[in-house]
């Protein structure tokens, strides 16, 4: 797949621009990276059609860390946030995606070291982590 066409990597790709021209100093870029992620989220819902549908969540858990880097103390948390999107852009590895994956609502298997190794060292996919 093209991922220039592809509009949900567009709005990683942006994001983590944004994101990384904050702590380079540009000091909108955390600003317009929370709007970019509540508009992925909105956009998801209505694509969705709910608002706990997988990449829902995903986005909301997304916004609510960048959302918690704005107070000074927790600013820190945008470093593994860079690190994570880039991984996306560059790999199709979602780590916030899988780690969503393993909450209660999220499946319906029994926790295992197994089942959690498989979901953070499985190859990267394009698409949901979510088991069907």
């Amino acid at each position: 797949m093209n991922r220039i066409a592809d509009k949900v990597w567009i709005y990683w790709f942006i994001t983590n621009l944004l994101l990384i021209a904050d702590v380079m100093g540009w000091s909108y870029g955390l600003e317009l990276a929370f709007a970019l992620t509540l508009i992925q989220v909105v956009h998801f819902d209505i694509e969705q059609g709910s608002m706990t549908a997988f990449p829902t969540q995903v986005r909301i858990a997304y916004g609510l860390i960048l959302l918690f880097a704005f107070w000074p103390p927790l600013y820190w948390l945008i470093y593994p946030v860079i690190l994570g999107t880039t991984a996306m852009v560059l790999f199709d590895y979602c780590f916030l995606a899988r780690f969503m994956s393993l909450m209660p609502w999220n499946h319906n298997q029994s926790y295992s070291f197994n089942m959690i190794y498989r979901t953070f060292f499985s190859k990267p996919i394009a698409g949901s982590v979510q088991k069907a």
